[in-house]
Order: structure tokens, then sequence, then C-alpha cells
């Protein structure tokens, strides 16, 4: 029985435009040596298309049910990470500053002990700490919603 379940993708405005714009240099460039077909015209055409459309596919998937929390983070995960609630000594909302803590956004790791970070946006997270010391922060776009369906 899932509790609380969230979807989450890249929708920042800026990265987009980045995207698109090495897309559209690596196509421009690419055309301009189409009558030297070799190794680098088929590179550049498999990152000029593939960067977009990996950034398309990657998405968060956060569930909460009575057992623990499930997280997937597709296309790098082939199944879901459980994190049952008997290992877990605190789980908080916390507002967190994405670049200075942990690098910038995905599935990162922090700079000074703040553990592992899956995100795509925002800056608020369910902060998990577990009894072993170690911690994980999962971004969220419904902070009210996940905290509610935490039974810790």
């Amino acid at each position: 029985m899932t509790e609380f379940k969230e979807t989450q993708r890249f929708t920042q405005w800026w990265l987009w435009l980045i995207l698109f714009g090495t897309w559209a240099t690596m196509i421009f460039a690419l055309l301009q040596e189409v009558n030297e077909i070799n190794m680098s015209f088929f590179l550049g055409g498999f990152i000029g298309l593939g960067l977009p459309i990996l950034f398309w596919q990657m998405r968060l998937v956060t569930r909460v049910t009575s057992a623990g929390i499930y997280v997937r983070f597709i296309p790098f995960h082939f199944k879901e990470q459980f994190y049952p609630w008997d290992s877990i000594e605190s789980a908080q909302v916390r507002t967190y500053d994405s670049l200075f803590e942990y690098g910038g956004w995905g599935i990162k790791y922090g700079f000074s002990g703040q553990g592992k970070v899956y995100n795509v946006s925002g800056d608020q997270g369910l902060q998990l700490v577990f009894k072993s010391g170690k911690k994980i922060l999962i971004g969220t776009h419904k902070p009210e919603e996940i905290q509610a369906a935490v039974p810790l």
C-alpha cells in the first residue's frame, strides 16, 4: 500500500536551453562536415541527440509505504532503492542548497558529510538519518505531503 508517491522531472528552463543550444550547435557543426563522414560525425551526432533524450527520460520516483521509502532515479536505477523504517533514526523535511551542499542535481554526495542526495530541482527534501549514521536526502516538491506520510 502506497501512502505517498511523487514523480519529478528536470523542468528547469535554463537546463533545456543549454541542452537544446548544445544540440543545435552540434547539428550545425555536423552539417558543415557532411561531406566528411567519419567517427567524429557519429560521435557528435550521438552526443548531440543523446544528451537531450537522456535528460528527457530522467525522473525521480519516490514512494513512501508502511514498510519504508522507495527511491528510483530512472534510468540510473534498474530497480527501486528500498530503505526500511527500522533502519532509519529520523526523517524530516528540510530546506537545502543543492549547488553549495551537494554540487548540483542528480545523484550526488555532499561535500561535508551531508551524505547522498537524489534530486532534480527545488530546495526542499526529506532528510533521512540512519541508525548507522549514514544520511540520504530525497528532493521533493510536496514537502507537507511527504512529511505527513512518514511514520517517524
